[in-house]
């Protein structure tokens, strides 16, 4: 049916409040969730493709879930039963584990394992995984955020994706920031070398041997990568930098630096150094949004195959090993590509706050 033609979907007042607390209440299952704010947005008249588009699914998704609503109202949001042996394990029993996954803590326990949770429920640890899975709980699992408070969030995701997804001609956009307290870390023992069967081996004890500081300027159009070693990172170290950048550039390009709020980038001198180079411009990223600065990718890939397991015998092997390391990694250099536009990451951040202060009821 295409969606010129489709059935109006009208909600009682009962069932929009039912869809209202899924969509908002915090202990909601994920994927039910998702589906209540399909069906409330297919009830204000919206066409599938504009309601696919707003909550970020495919339109095939939310025409099954208006035809499962219009055919059996709320009950057709639930999950069709699949074919096989008969289910040994009650719906009380499911709801008991979500509920107590998600609303209760175990005595002397910060978390339930599966095995405490399935003796208290009464059914299997296998099961009580099962479950964690179908709903998407992981208990032992926990992650760190800060939602940003900058008052120029919006304008500042507009500035910074503007310039990755559509950049000014005749100009260079570098994503910068720095690495700091690069540590020097050399093994106490030699590393053991894999064998079939057996990873490589390091000991658990080093020492430690200086830090270096690195300062990185990822170029968003060719990927790569302008690096600058240095002992502190100081404002001035910093206006050098710039320096740096600058002397790489090409002569008449216009140069716009996205970084942090750092403290540093917006010193004095730094002011002064921009104002004698009108063709440099710098883009702050909000507070607490270093994800939206390309050049955290790149010392991602830094981390992981250069310092992650490398060994330095002083602070000189660790300078030598960044060194070649950007060179390696210029020699074939390719841009990350960014998908994301600024509109999707505003939308996002909106839902999110939206979900983390709704009413736990």
């Amino acid at each position: 049916m295409g969606d010129s033609r489709l059935e109006p979907l009208v909600l009682s007042e009962a069932e929009r409040l039912m869809l209202q607390g899924w969509a908002t209440r915090r202990t909601t299952a994920q994927g039910l969730a998702k589906r209540a704010r399909i069906v409330l947005a297919c009830a204000q008249d919206w066409s599938n493709t504009a309601v696919a588009a707003r909550l970020d699914t495919d339109r095939s998704t939310v025409r099954r879930w208006r035809t499962r609503v219009l055919r059996d109202r709320l009950d057709g949001l639930s999950d069709d039963p699949r074919p096989g042996v008969p289910r040994t394990i009650t719906d009380a029993q499911v709801e008991e584990v979500v509920v107590r996954t998600l609303e209760e803590t175990p005595e002397r326990a910060a978390h339930w394992s599966k095995r405490e949770l399935a003796r208290r429920v009464g059914i299997s640890p296998t099961s009580v995984l099962r479950i964690w899975h179908a709903f998407g709980l992981q208990p032992w699992r926990t992650e760190t955020f800060k939602v940003s408070p900058d008052p120029l969030l919006i304008d500042k995701i507009r500035d910074v994706v503007g310039l990755y997804l559509a950049p000014p001609a005749n100009a260079a956009v570098f994503a910068v920031d720095e690495k700091p307290q690069i540590q020097a870390l050399e093994r106490t023992a030699p590393v053991l070398p894999m064998v079939p069967g057996t990873p490589e081996r390091r000991s658990f004890d080093y020492v430690r041997h200086g830090t270096v500081d690195l300062f990185a300027a990822l170029n968003t159009a060719t990927g790569k990568v302008i690096g600058k070693l240095s002992a502190r990172h100081r404002a001035v170290d910093f206006r050098d930098f710039l320096d740096e950048i600058d002397r790489q550039t090409g002569p008449g390009l216009a140069i716009h630096v996205i970084c942090d709020n750092l403290s540093t980038h917006k010193a004095p001198v730094v002011h002064r150094w921009l104002v004698a180079h009108p063709h440099v411009q710098l883009h702050f990223t909000p507070t607490y949004s270093s994800r939206i600065n390309q050049v955290e990718r790149w010392f991602a890939e830094l981390e992981r195959r250069c310092l992650e397991r490398g060994v330095f015998c002083s602070l000189d092997d660790l300078k030598t090993a960044l060194e070649n390391w950007i060179k390696v990694w210029n020699t074939s250099a390719k841009p990350f590509k960014w998908t994301k536009t600024a509109d999707q990451i505003i939308d996002r951040v909106c839902r999110y706050c939206d979900r983390i202060s709704g009413p736990a009821h």
